[in-house]
Formats: structure tokens, C-alpha cells, sequence
């Protein structure tokens, strides 16, 4: 019995090895796949509500599952130019500002409770409110999304918030070379100053109000403005008794929208240069204005872009990338717009060495296309890139009925994509060779390159004149409260009660030198970290700072002008941001803040009841805030560099004053960042006139 197993499984094994050998697989390239399915437009049932409300349902019970989305007729292009930024800050705390009723973090937990979400957003030419929700919930998410809609509460600590969120996105925009390549580019084809081609500044923000949100959405947020998509399992009939129901009450008339205003700009051809010294590649593109999608000659446009750098078959893919290695990534694409133009874009990156060289093999690859015809395996191969592509558009419901609704919303046929289809299909060779003479023009490409001219081996003056691009974010406007002879003679006396408070004037001028140990306690993401600070001040403006934190000990030192920092990466110069905040600490120092009326470099000025402003000549301020019985100070408010994002407002709350050799100083501050709780600080020790001397002070560890 054994040996019959065992000899079976010898047979078993030796099996395989007697089989025939599959056949080898055949090249890619001739394999064949069936022509893709013919797509149908689904039934979408449309109506207008009693309020003059658009509404289309389409039904899809294959989930019990209900979404859908309104869009609007508005977006940033309507802004007035000295409120840039208001129809995003609109749309962002149309839904994080919550409703009358519930505020948005209150929502939040609503929904999340739901398996639902509901969501806001303006953007160029469309504003949308969508929403997804469980069939069981539906009713009660659509209610929710009729009182974001209708009846927004625009809570001013949202506001605030969107537009530290948005500061932050200003310092931080030079971060990323590429995106700096394409915002340059756009603003260049568009115009700077017109509606296509604005960008938010932080004097934007300022200028913006609870009010103009409220008044923006007042002007583009009615009925006959709106356009309500809905899709899932539902009866369209029970569907649209739901909704008239809930939107019965809403009637608000608005004059008709206006049309959104035309693109003007003529072209910009040149060479823009954009100085990053930090890189070490260059990031560039290519390109003048494209054309509208109902363009005739899109179809064959789109074509022939793919063919020149759609994919990795592309000529630009091949030549530039593959032959020549220049280029670590290049593209080229046809922008087109549903009612103004898109971008003819090639864009790309390479080594800073080979910049001169990879635009010039481009432009060539350009002239190539215009002079002769492409090739029968690059058409067909382009054609099918572009109508395969279709499958994605139509994939799902959701995604079905929010683009019939965007061609409805732009007033395009609803055969479109058809219409489209069929056009993609009927390009020829003559047809591309024909869009390409017309309508790529080398003559008028604006070219934009993010690099480090140092770099840059020839540079690209051999390809023409080069015009340099500025990239300085203008710094956030301070104003200054008002001030006349009556508030300046306050804000002295004031300033004088402060100093009688911390021991008197005399006292604190005899103070050369300060020497404070401190242990910190910062809130970092729901948790915290310690910390211990060790500040050295030498009389007028050596500082030194040491501080322990978990991950090893950072020493700064600057003498007010110059200086810097040790970090466990090794030593170099202090940042122009970290200098910011060593004057900005030095300013704040009470034996020197107390005295700012001795300093002919200060202002000191009553901007209300027990609270100063000093600021000094190099544009530096801040506010106190004096306990009136005390006269001691409660509250010190000022504005932040931040080594990346926007300055951020901080306050400091003190508390425990001591007397340390003859003058007050506090040993407890409580910090907060953006209006969130930052720090907690306990003085351990407090020090003064110790003979400390610039030369240990400036010594590296």
C-alpha cells in the first residue's frame, strides 16, 4: 500500500514536467480588444419647482444610497478686485459656519452619526452644495442642505478661520516649484489684473467682512439661480414632493445673473524667469490660450496635443524624455473651457544644466507637427487614448448625472458627449496637421521656468530675452488705530502707570541684563510636549536663547541685526523670519517695553480703555492690555512670523508677578496661537545684571 502511494506521488510530480509548455504570450501590440459599448444617456426626469428651482432626479436602486449636488450660477469671476478670496472664504463657511439652529462643528457630528455628508464650494465659474446620505436618512440630509443653501449662518470664528487657512496658503505659495510654474503662467496668458488672472493677497483678506460674505450670497443664492441634481434609490414622483416641500418657503427674487465676463488678454510671447535658488531642477511650461469646447476643431485639437505629449508614445515623451534624457516628466495638453478659453500647456520638468536645450528640442517638436503629417499607428493610437477615456466620465450614476447637469448648466446639448464621440472618431491626419498649423503658434508661446539661474548652463538668454518674474509676497498691510495729540498723551500716562506698577522708570532702566529659565508646556495636535528655555538678554539687543525640547537642543543667538541658530541638523544663519521674531521678542522684553517712551523709535498710543499700542519705525507693534486697578499688564496681542505659513496673531495672558531686584515680572504666561490655546509657561528663574558680555552671549555651543 505504501509503495503504491509513494509511487503515485512520484508520478504526480514528474507530471508537469511532461506537459507541453504554454504558448508564449504575443507582443502587446497585436493584441485585440472589442470595440467599447455604445453608452446611453439614462432617463433623467426634469422639472421646475413652484420657487422656479431646477430639479432632475434620476433613479438608481442598485444601493440604498441617495447623493446629489447643487450647482449655482456664480464663482470668484464675480468678486469685486479689492475682495479676492470672498467667494472662497463664501463657500467654505457656507458649510463650516453651520445654520441658525446648529453651528457646523455641531453638524459635523450630526452627519458623521448618519453615514452622511453634506458639503460647500465656490469656485471660478459654479458654486456646488452636495450631499450623500444613506436612503433611510435622506430626508433629514436634504434638510439640512436646504438651510446650508438657503439661510448660511456665516459664524465670524469661521471666517476667521478660512482666512488664517487662506494666509497660510499665501506665505506657503512659493513652496512648491511647479505649482509656482503653473500660477505664473496662468496669470500671465490671463492678465494679472483681470478676473482669470487675480490672485488672493493678504490686503484681500483684510478687506473682507461677515458682511460681503452674506451679501455675495444674497445676490447669487436663489431659487431661479439653482440647479438641484438628485440621484439614487427613490421614486422620482415622492422625490419631488419631498423637495417642493422643503424649498417651498424659500422665495427670494434677484435680478438674472449676469453673463461671466469675457477672457481679454492678448498674447504674452517671452521668456519668464522665476529665481528659486533651493532647487535644483527647473520647472517649466509652455503655451498660449486654448479654446472652448465648442470649438469645431477640438476634437482634432485634443487629438493632436495627445499625439504630441499625451501619453508615454507621445513625440515630446519620446524625444525629449527618452532619447535626449532632458526632461524627468513632459506633457502637453489642449485646455478648453465649457465659456472661455482653457490653456495650450506643455509643461514639464528638467535638470537646470539641460533647460535651454529641452525647450528648444520642444519648440522643434512643435514645428515638427505643423509641417508634415503624423503617422497612422500615432492617429489611431491617440484617437483610441481619447475615446477610452470616455468609459471614466460614465462610470457610475453620480458621475453621469453631474455632467449632463454641468453641459445643462453651460447651456450645452444634451447629445454633447455624442456629438463629441463622434467628432474624436472622424479626425484625420489632414485634420491634425491642419489644427496644428492654425492653431499652435510658436510665435506666441508665453515660455515660464522655475529655476536656480546659477544653475541654468547656457542660461536662457540663448534662447531670447528673458523677463524676471517677481515672487515677493507682499507683506500683510498693519493698520495703525488712529491716533492725534489727546491719544498719545494717554497712551504716556498709561504707559507711566505700567511703569509704577513694575517698580518705577529708574528701576527698570537700571536693569543691563536679564537671564530667565523657563519650562514650557506646548499643545501640539491633542497632545503635548515639554520644553525647557533658557533666555540670555544683554542691553540694547543681544539675545540668546536655549531651549531642550524632546528631540534634541536648539541655541539661537542674534545680536538685532544679524545672527544664528544650532539645531541638531548643525549651524547656519537665522532665517529672515527668525529675525522677525528676535526683534519682535526683543520688543517685548517689559524692563524695555515699560520704557517705550523713552525711545524716540516708539510710539506709544491709546487705541481704548486701558489698552496701548506701541510699535516702532521698522513697522513692529503690538497692543497691551492694563489691569486698570493694578496697573499691571494682563494681555500683550501681537503678530507672529512663522518660518512657513502666514504671520499668526498671538496673546499672551500673564499672571504671578514677582519682584526680582527691585521690579515686577511675571512667572506665569499663558499662550494662545490663531485663538488657540498654544502654551503654557512657568518661569523657574528670573536673574538681572549678572555682567553677562556680547562675546559669551554670541559664543556657538
Amino acid at each position: 500500500m505504501n509503495r503504491r502511494i509513494v509511487v503515485f506521488l512520484a508520478a504526480a510530480c514528474l507530471a508537469p514536467a511532461q506537459q507541453t509548455a504554454p504558448a508564449k504570450a504575443p507582443p502587446y501590440q497585436q493584441l485585440k480588444y472589442p470595440p467599447l459599448k455604445q453608452f446611453k444617456i439614462p432617463e433623467i426626469a426634469s422639472y421646475t419647482l413652484s420657487n422656479g428651482m431646477k430639479l432632475y432626479l434620476l433613479e438608481n436602486h442598485e444601493l440604498p444610497l441617495v447623493s446629489g449636488l447643487a450647482l449655482i450660477r456664480t464663482g470668484n469671476l464675480f468678486e469685486p478686485a479689492d475682495k479676492v478670496g470672498l467667494a472662497q472664504i463664501t463657500g467654505t463657511v457656507m458649510r463650516t459656519g453651520g445654520t441658525k439652529e446648529k453651528t457646523g462643528d455641531e453638524l459635523d457630528v450630526e452627519l458623521e452619526n448618519r453615514a452622511a455628508s453634506v458639503e460647500s464650494s465656490i469656485g471660478e465659474s459654479s458654486a456646488t452644495v452636495s450631499f450623500s446620505a444613506l436612503k433611510e436618512n435622506a430626508a433629514e440630509v436634504l434638510a439640512i442642505l436646504r438651510d446650508l443653501l438657503t439661510a448660511p449662518e456665516f459664524r465670524q470664528d469661521k471666517i476667521d478661520l478660512a482666512k488664517t487657512q487662506m494666509r497660510s496658503m499665501i506665505a506657503r505659495r512659493n513652496d512648491d516649484a511647479s505649482s509656482i510654474a503653473s500660477r505664473e503662467f496662468a496669470e500671465i496668458l490671463y492678465g494679472k489684473d483681470t478676473p482669470y488672472g487675480r490672485r488672493v493677497e493678504y490686503a484681500h483678506l483684510d478687506n473682507i467682512s461677515r458682511g460681503d460674505l452674506v451679501a455675495f450670497h444674497q445676490r447669487y443664492f436663489f431659487p431661479a439661480n439653482v440647479m438641484l441634481a438628485v440621484q439614487g434609490d427613490f421614486k422620482a414622483a415622492e422625490m419631488k414632493a419631498l423637495i417642493e416641500k422643503l424649498f417651498q418657503g424659500w422665495n427670494a427674487p434677484q435680478p438674472p445673473v449676469p453673463p461671466f465676463p469675457p477672457v481679454t488678454a492678448k498674447p504674452t510671447p517671452g521668456i519668464y524667469l522665476a529665481s528659486k535658488p533651493d532647487i535644483n531642477q527647473t520647472f517649466f511650461r509652455i503655451g498660449h490660450l486654448g479654446g472652448t469646447l465648442r470649438d469645431k476643431d477640438y476634437p482634432a485639437l485634443e487629438v493632436a496635443a495627445d499625439i504630441l505629449g499625451g501619453s508615454f508614445s507621445s513625440r515630446l515623451f519620446k524625444k525629449v524624455r527618452t532619447e535626449l534624457g532632458y526632461a524627468y516628466n513632459v506633457s502637453a495638453a489642449w485646455g478648453a473651457g465649457y465659456e472661455q478659453p482653457g490653456v495650450f500647456r506643455i509643461g514639464g520638468s528638467t535638470k537646470s544644466a539641460s533647460t535651454a536645450d529641452a525647450i528648444k528640442v520642444i519648440r522643434e517638436e512643435v514645428e515638427r507637427l505643423r509641417s508634415s503629417e503624423v503617422s497612422d499607428e500615432e492617429l489611431r493610437t491617440a484617437k483610441d487614448t481619447v475615446l477610452n477615456s470616455f468609459v471614466f466620465r460614465f462610470d457610475s450614476p453620480a458621475k453621469t448625472l453631474s455632467r449632463l447637469l454641468t453641459y445643462e448648466y453651460y447651456g450645452y446639448p444634451k447629445d454633447f458627449i455624442f456629438r463629441y464621440q463622434a467628432a474624436i472618431a472622424a479626425v484625420t491626419k489632414a485634420d491634425v496637421l491642419r489644427v496644428a498649423r492654425e492653431r499652435f503658434r510658436p510665435e506666441n508661446f508665453t515660455i515660464v521656468a522655475v529655476a536656480n539661474p546659477k544653475e541654468l548652463d547656457p542660461p536662457l538668454t540663448t534662447l531670447g530675452e528673458v523677463r524676471v518674474i517677481d515672487l515677493t509676497i507682499p507683506e500683510p498691510k498693519k493698520e495703525a488705530a488712529p491716533s492725534d495729540s489727546a491719544t498719545l498723551a494717554r497712551g504716556k500716562q498709561l504707559l507711566q502707570k505700567v511703569q509704577q506698577a513694575l517698580g518705577g522708570a529708574e528701576k527698570l532702566a537700571a536693569v543691563k541684563d536679564l537671564v530667565q529659565s523657563t519650562e514650557v508646556v506646548m499643545e501640539m495636535g491633542g497632545g503635548a510636549m515639554k520644553a525647557s528655555q533658557k533666555v540670555f538678554w544683554l542691553d540694547p539687543s543681544h539675545f540668546r536663547q536655549e531651549q531642550q525640547l524632546p528631540f534634541g537642543k536648539i541655541v539661537a543667538y542674534a545680536d538685532g541685526e544679524t545672527g544664528w541658530i544650532q539645531t541638531p541638523q548643525g549651524v547656519m544663519p537665522l532665517a529672515a523670519p527668525v529675525m522677525k521674531q528676535v526683534r519682535t521678542e526683543l520688543l517685548r522684553l517689559w524692563v524695555r517695553l515699560a520704557l517705550s517712551d523713552r525711545n524716540p523709535d516708539r510710539t506709544v498710543n491709546a487705541v481704548g480703555e486701558n489698552v496701548i499700542e506701541i510699535s516702532d519705525k521698522q513697522g513692529a507693534s503690538l497692543r497691551v492690555e492694563v489691569d486698570g486697578s493694578t496697573g499691571l499688564p494682563r494681555k500683550l496681542s501681537y503678530q507672529s512670523s512663522q518660518m512657513a505659513g502666514a504671520p499668526v496673531m498671538v496673546e499672551e495672558t500673564y499672571s504671578d508677578w514677582r519682584d526680582v531686584g527691585g521690579v515686577k515680572l511675571p512667572f506665569k504666561v499663558s499662550i494662545t496661537q490663531g485663538g488657540k490655546k498654544f502654551a503654557d509657561a512657568s518661569v523657574q528663574e528670573i536673574l538681572v545684571n549678572q555682567g553677562l558680555r556680547a562675546e559669551d552671549l554670541a559664543k556657538k555651543p
